[in-house]
């Protein structure tokens, strides 16, 4: 090889290494300004869909928990006001959606009925599955206890009425309710201890 495609390639290289490092140096400078601002907002969505999901109230207690299938952690937190319980919330999940994993907050009252859901996290199809998070389908839950209500879809013998050519999504929602509700079963008043 000659001399001048020697230097050529080495200046090459050179300045592809160079780029390579720049750009490398920004995009690791770029995630560090941003992962605080986007922690923070994680915070605060978790903290509105708590303010959502339970009835009032002046403090929450959060509680890991392990999942029913033993898998995963799901975060509970237990509301008070005043000395009194009022309501435990979830951040459930579930792994059944037609996108794959969405997370949601759940609460309920110290009975066991369901006071609001509020979706956190979904790549559902826009139109269909993603319709989850309208008030239509979520608040046919408020109000409900499990324990009489069924969390299933109609199709399924159950009480949801279930998304429009979107069962799987629907189906979903309710593993992620049932999730929940098995966690907070020995919780309730007059549940099982």
């Amino acid at each position: 090889m000659s001399t001048k495609k020697k230097n050529s390639l080495f200046n090459l290289t050179t300045t592809l290494l160079i780029i390579a490092g720049v750009a490398a140096f920004v995009l690791a400078e770029v995630y560090n300004v941003t992962l605080e601002p986007i922690n923070q907002a994680k915070v605060q969505k978790k903290q509105t869909a708590l303010k959502e999901v339970l009835p009032a109230f002046d403090n929450t207690t959060e509680v890991k928990l392990k999942s029913p299938d033993g898998t995963d952690s799901i975060t509970m937190y237990i509301a008070t006001q005043g000395t009194d319980t009022v309501g435990y919330a979830f951040e459930t999940y579930t792994d059944k959606g037609f996108s794959g994993r969405f997370t949601f907050m759940v609460g309920f009252t110290p009975t066991g009925e369901i006071v609001n859901t509020k979706v956190l996290d979904q790549k559902e199809t826009p139109g269909l599955g993603s319709k989850m998070t309208e008030d239509k389908f979520k608040n046919q839950f408020n109000g409900k206890n499990p324990e009489t209500y069924k969390l299933a879809v109609k199709k399924d013998m159950g009480d949801v009425d279930a998304i429009t050519a979107s069962t799987i999504s629907s189906r979903a929602y309710c593993d992620g309710l049932n999730r929940a509700y098995t966690l907070v079963k020995p919780y309730l008043k007059g549940g099982a201890k």
